[in-house]
C-alpha cells in the first residue's frame, strides 16, 4: 500500500509537470491589421446614458493636414519610453535594469508588444455611445522630449486636443526619476451648447510576448483588485469579454514577471471590462460611474500608472494594494511565507541560491521529528517482512482476507504502513509552492548562484551544445545539478528499508530515473532545493540506521 501511494504521488507529479510543460507553450501571435483595428471597444455599462450626446469621436474631427504624428521620447534612470501624439498613447516602454537574456549586450525588456498600430497600448476616453476610431486623433504635445536624471525634479508632458465642435481633451503625464509610477490626469471640457453624458474609460492593451515553449505555465492576462480581493483572468478566458463591477482599486495587464497597471486616485465603485480580440490583443479597462458634463464645464479624473517589475517593495510603494498582484495561485498559503522567507534571507546573504539552501534546512528542521518518526516506522516495517511474507503466501488466493490479516499485524505491532510516505507528502506542497515562486517572482529572474548556475529560474546547463536534445528545453547541455539530484535519490532509495515485495522494490529503484527525466527542464533553483533536501534526508537516514544497529 505504501509503495503504491508513493508511485501514485510520483505519477501525479509527472502529470502536473507535463501539463505545465505542454500547456505553457505560447503560440506566435500574428496580428491582423485592418482599417478598424485601432477602434475603441464598445462597453455596455449599467447606468450609462447611451441615448444622449457624447463627446464627438475621431471620425467627426479630422486633424489638420499640416499636423503629422510625432514621437516624444521620455528617459529616466529606470526606463526609456516613447509616447506618440497619435492617440496620446505609449509606443514603447523599455526597462533599463531588466534585460531579455543574460547574454552581454542583450536588449532591455520591452513592455509594449503592440505593433503595426493595431491598438493603443494606453487610452483615456469619455463616451457612452458607439465605438470610436482614435487613429486619426492627433494631439498637440507640450514638449518634444523629456530627460530626467538621478535626483532631478519630476517632469510633465501634456497632450491637448480639441474636436471640431469645441470639446477639448487634456492629458497630463508626470514622470519621476526614481519611480516606475507615472502620474496621469485627463480632463474633458464641454464647450458645446448642450450636456454630454457618459463614462470616463481608462484602458491598457498589450499582446502576449512571442516566446518559445516554456517549462513553466505562466499567467498572462488581466488582473484587478475588486472589493478587496485579487481577481486574475487569463487572456484565453476573455475572448467573449469579461465584465465585473464593484469597488476597484486598480486594473492591470500582467505577464510572467512584469505588470502594467492603472490605479484610480479616487476609489469609487466602477466597472471592469476585459477582452482578448481575435488578433490577440488583451485589453483591461477601468470604467468610472456615469457622469454628465454641462456646457462650459469640465470633468477630470486622476490616475497613477505603473509600468515595471512585479517587485513586492516597488508595487507596495505604488499604493492602493498593488502589491497584492503578487499571487501564487492554489499554493499561495504555502508559497507566500516561503517567498517572504527567501527575501528575508537574501537581505543578509545576498544570494538567492544560498537563501534556498537556508530555507531547505529550515524546512527540514521544522519537520525533523515527523520525518524521524517516518524512518523509524519504515525500519519497524522491515522487521515484519518475514511475517508479512507468510501472510501473503497463506492468503494469496484471498486478497480480502490477506488485507485483514496484514492490518491486524500492523495493529498488533503498532506500525503505520503509510508512515514511510510522510517525507514525500511533506515535500510535494513545498515543491509546487517553490515552483510557483520561481515562475513569478521577479527577484529570482536571472538570479545567479555559482559556477555554471547563472539563472535560478532556468534549467541548469553545463556547456551549450550546438545541437538540440529531444525533450530538453534549449539550450542543450549537461544538466549537472539534475544528475546529482538523481544520484542522491538513488542513494536514498538504496538506504530506505524495503517494505514491499521484490517487484515493488525494483519499481521503486526506477523512481530516481523517472525524477531525473522529470527535472531535466526544471528551474535550477527547484533542483537545488530537491537535491539539498535529499542530502539532508540521507544524513538523517544514516543516523537512524547507525543507532538501530
Amino acid at each position: 500500500m505504501e509503495k503504491r501511494l508513493i508511485i501514485a504521488l510520483a505519477l501525479s507529479l509527472l502529470v502536473m509537470l507535463l501539463w505545465s510543460y505542454f500547456m505553457g507553450t505560447k503560440q506566435v501571435q500574428t496580428p491582423t491589421v485592418n482599417e478598424n483595428a485601432r477602434q475603441e471597444t464598445t462597453v455596455a455599462v449599467p447606468g450609462s446614458t447611451q441615448g444622449q450626446d457624447s463627446v464627438p469621436q475621431a471620425q467627426e474631427a479630422k486633424p489638420a493636414a499640416s499636423i503629422s504624428e510625432q514621437d516624444i521620447k521620455i528617459e529616466t534612470p529606470l526606463y526609456e519610453a516613447v509616447f506618440t501624439t497619435r492617440g496620446a498613447t505609449i509606443k514603447s516602454f523599455k526597462l533599463k535594469n531588466y534585460k531579455t537574456t543574460m547574454v552581454p549586450g542583450s536588449p532591455s525588456v520591452e513592455l509594449i508588444n503592440i505593433t503595426d498600430n493595431i491598438a493603443d497600448s494606453l487610452s483615456f476616453n469619455f463616451t457612452a455611445g458607439d465605438a470610436a476610431d482614435r487613429s486619426t486623433i492627433l494631439y498637440s504635445p507640450s514638449q518634444d522630449s523629456l530627460t530626467l536624471s538621478e535626483g532631478s525634479a519630476p517632469g510633465d508632458l501634456k497632450f491637448t486636443y480639441t474636436a471640431a465642435n469645441g470639446v477639448s481633451i487634456d492629458q497630463t503625464f508626470r514622470f519621476y526619476p526614481d519611480k516606475y509610477t507615472i502620474g496621469s490626469t485627463v480632463a474633458f471640457t464641454n464647450n458645446t451648447g448642450s450636456p454630454v453624458s457618459g463614462n470616463i474609460k481608462a484602458s491598457l492593451r498589450n499582446m502576449p510576448v512571442q516566446t518559445k515553449k516554456s517549462y513553466l505555465s505562466l499567467f498572462i492576462g488581466a488582473a484587478l483588485r475588486l472589493n478587496g480581493s485579487l481577481e486574475e483572468i487569463k487572456h484565453t478566458k476573455m475572448k467573449e469579454g469579461k465584465t465585473l463591477s464593484g469597488r476597484i482599486d486598480w486594473v492591470a495587464y500582467e505577464n510572467d514577471y512584469f505588470i502594467e497597471a492603472i490605479i484610480p486616485d479616487e476609489q469609487k465603485d466602477g466597472s471592469f471590462y476585459g477582452l482578448t480580440t481575435p488578433s490577440g490583443v488583451v485589453s483591461a479597462t477601468y470604467i468610472s460611474p456615469a457622469i454628465t458634463i454641462n456646457p462650459s464645464s469640465m470633468a477630470s479624473s486622476a490616475y497613477t500608472l505603473y509600468f515595471g517589475p512585479r517587485d513586492k517593495d516597488t508595487l507596495g510603494a505604488a499604493g492602493k494594494n498593488l502589491d497584492s498582484a503578487i499571487n501564487f495561485g492554489w499554493f499561495n498559503i504555502i508559497a507566500k511565507p516561503l517567498y517572504l522567507s527567501l527575501r528575508f534571507f537574501n537581505n543578509y546573504v545576498h544570494s538567492f541560491g544560498i537563501s534556498i539552501l537556508i530555507l531547505t534546512i529550515l524546512i527540514k528542521i521544522i519537520f525533523w521529528p515527523l520525518t524521524h518518526k517516518s524512518y523509524v516506522s519504515m525500519k519497524e516495517m522491515q522487521k515484519l517482512q518475514p511475517l508479512m511474507a507468510k501472510i501473503r503466501e497463506k492468503y494469496k488466493d484471498d486478497r480480502e482476507q490477506m488485507q485483514r490479516e496484514l492490518m491486524g499485524l500492523y495493529k498488533t505491532y503498532k506500525v503505520n504502513p503509510l508512515g514511510g510516505c510522510l517525507p514525500m507528502l511533506i515535500q510535494i506542497p513545498v515543491f509546487f509552492a517553490l515552483y510557483k515562486i520561481l515562475s513569478t517572482a521577479i527577484e529570482l529572474r536571472q538570479a545567479p548562484f555559482m559556477l555554471w548556475i547563472t539563472d535560478l529560474s532556468a534549467p541548469d546547463r553545463l556547456f551549450n551544445f550546438p545541437f538540440t536534445i529531444p525533450f530538453m528545453y534549449p539550450p542543450s547541455g549537461i544538466p549537472v545539478l539534475t544528475l546529482l539530484m538523481g544520484a542522491s535519490m538513488f542513494l536514498q532509495q538504496k538506504m530506505t528499508p524495503t517494505t514491499g515485495d521484490p517487484a515493488q522494490a525494483k519499481m521503486m529503484m526506477f523512481m530516481p530515473i523517472l525524477f531525473t527525466v522529470m527535472f531535466i527542464n526544471a528551474p535550477s533553483g527547484l533542483v537545488l532545493y530537491w537535491l539539498t533536501n535529499n542530502l539532508i534526508s540521507i544524513g538523517q537516514q544514516y543516523r537512524i540506521t547507525k543507532k538501530s544497529v
